[in-house]
């Protein structure tokens, strides 16, 4: 069954990245530690800071990312934590490398997920994008949790750098035993575009509607039909499609270890998060910050996006928009028949 997953009031949903320490250096990372600091995140602090957002009146969703997180020798106790406040689901973003034993640490019933990132069928094709020797430790990871008992999913960002092995990857998901499927489009954002020049990675690595539209939308559908579940973004809109965004009408919070909470992730590389602990309390930061930005309306789709990404969009002879660009937050899932 293939639907658009509707933004929901009735589920929290909190991206916390304990750290931003990582291993690799991945092409198109959008971590930039200028804005989301270098700090490592104490249990206390982190324990602290999930109980700002535990809700047990609602279904309250924790993804552990960093960084890398599996580098901070408190994720076990951070997701028991979690577990303890009543969080519904748990997950932990990883690139499979698993450091400090996190598998011996932790129980398949203490986790959702754990969710891999591979970035190319081929092994070229992930390590130039990734690093060198990430794809074989990627694909020992993915094994070593399957043959543990975990639930696995598997994040792969498209970009012109390898959407061409896309569909090279319902087979590969198969043999795997992944159980979900994330397909993310690739954001120009983070320190590699602080550190590169942002006009030759737009050229070089960011999708058009065209290539998005001719490629994504087929190989989802193959995937579900082998038994794996498939999230995608929905991207883009019609012009009478009407457009939502998530920062007025759902529950999504990005949290950093510098004590940042952001709302939308296009809006991770300013200053202009809408919410901040300080002093271990949470709170709300004065105006202007992002908040006020939900609240234009222009016929582009996403402000941010017109804003930070102005080349994913089109116009007419007239210079009206040829499509919106959907909140990056809204999804088509294909649910398997299987799952």
């Amino acid at each position: 069954m293939n639907k658009t997953v509707s933004f929901s009031k009735n589920s929290i949903n909190v991206f916390f990245h304990i750290l931003t320490k990582c291993n690799l250096k991945c092409r198109h990372c959008y971590i930039n530690p200028e804005q989301h600091g270098n700090n490592l995140l104490s249990a206390s602090t982190i324990g602290t800071w999930l109980s700002s957002f535990s809700d047990k009146s609602k279904n309250t969703n924790v993804i552990f990312l960093g960084g890398e997180p599996t580098l901070h020798p408190d994720l076990p106790n951070a997701i028991k934590k979690a577990t303890a406040l009543g969080y519904q689901s748990i997950t932990v973003d990883t690139n499979g490398y698993l450091f400090n034993d996190f598998l011996l640490k932790i129980n398949p019933d203490e986790v959702d997920f754990i969710s891999f990132s591979l970035d190319g069928a081929k092994e070229m094709t992930n390590d130039k994008i990734r690093g060198t020797g990430s794809y074989k430790k990627c694909i020992a990871g993915i094994k070593a949790a399957v043959s543990r008992g975990f639930n696995t999913s598997l994040i792969y960002t498209v970009s012109m750098a390898n959407i061409q092995e896309l569909h090279k990857m319902p087979g590969l998901l198969k043999e795997l035993g992944i159980n979900r499927f994330f397909i993310q489009v690739i954001g120009i954002r983070g320190k590699f575009v602080q550190t590169g020049d942002a006009a030759d990675i737009r050229n070089v690595l960011q999708v058009s509607k065209k290539e998005w539209l001719n490629r994504v939308p087929d190989v989802a559908q193959k995937v579900a039909e082998s038994g794996i579940t498939v999230t995608y973004p929905k991207v883009f809109l019609s012009p009478e499609e009407p457009f939502e965004c998530a920062g007025l009408v759902a529950d999504y919070y990005f949290k950093f270890p510098n004590g940042r909470v952001y709302r939308c992730p296009l809006c991770e590389d300013f200053p202009v998060h809408s919410m901040a602990f300080r002093d271990d309390r949470l709170v709300t930061t004065k105006p202007m910050n992002e908040n006020d930005l939900f609240r234009l309306n222009i016929p582009e789709g996403c402000v941010m996006n017109k804003l930070i990404q102005p080349e994913n969009l089109k116009y007419d002879t007239h210079g009206k928009p040829e499509y919106k660009i959907a909140c990056c937050l809204l999804k088509e899932e294909i649910i398997s028949k299987e799952g």
